[in-house]
């Protein structure tokens, strides 16, 4: 009888702890499974990728202080980013801002100067005079067709320096 009741509580014990040890497994298990679905559907280890094009700015009427730019930024990696702000030292003097236009209720626009821009992942942002663009100080002698050099910057994917066409507000870049 001593016997016997010796191994009933070692087997208790044993039970036990493999109990307790299962939970670990099974939780390290269906974390391995949550993440190996996620890696299979291409999101995992992929930062935002910013790609920026179709830089306009305006061409100032004479004698205004700003004048306005605008990019399309693409992200095409598994990560949003955020725009935090646009430089230029080929722009007048002062400090370049983000800037979005919202129309007000009385049918007239307002513009809101803005901390930073969100760009999704997989997503494009595209700058116009009715949303999001860059309030740019304007520098006397640009004539349409000038190309001025931008840097925007990212808060994941740093610095991304790109060219802007000097246009006639209504004008596109390929000059219609």
């Amino acid at each position: 009888m001593t016997e016997q009741g010796l191994r009933r509580p070692a087997r208790r014990r044993l039970a036990d702890t493999l109990l307790a040890a299962l939970a670990p497994v099974a939780a390290c298990g269906l974390a391995l499974g949550g993440l190996s679905t996620w890696t299979a559907y291409g999101n995992a280890g992929s930062p935002a990728r910013i790609e920026v094009t179709e830089g306009k700015v305006f061409l100032p009427s004479a004698d205004v202080a700003e004048t306005a730019a605008f990019f399309r930024v693409t992200n095409s990696g598994g990560a949003a980013d955020r725009l935090l702000k646009v430089t230029s030292a080929e722009a007048g003097t002062g400090e370049s801002r983000l800037s979005r236009h919202r129309m007000a209720g009385t049918g007239s626009a307002a513009a809101q100067t803005v901390d930073s821009v969100a760009v999704a992942a997989g997503e494009s942002l595209a700058m116009s005079p009715n949303g999001v663009d860059v309030v740019v100080p304007a520098k006397s002698g640009w004539e349409s067709g000038d190309l001025v050099s931008f840097t925007l910057h990212f808060e994941h994917s740093g610095t991304v320096r790109t060219l802007a066409v000097v246009v006639r507000p209504g004008q596109d870049s390929a000059g219609n």
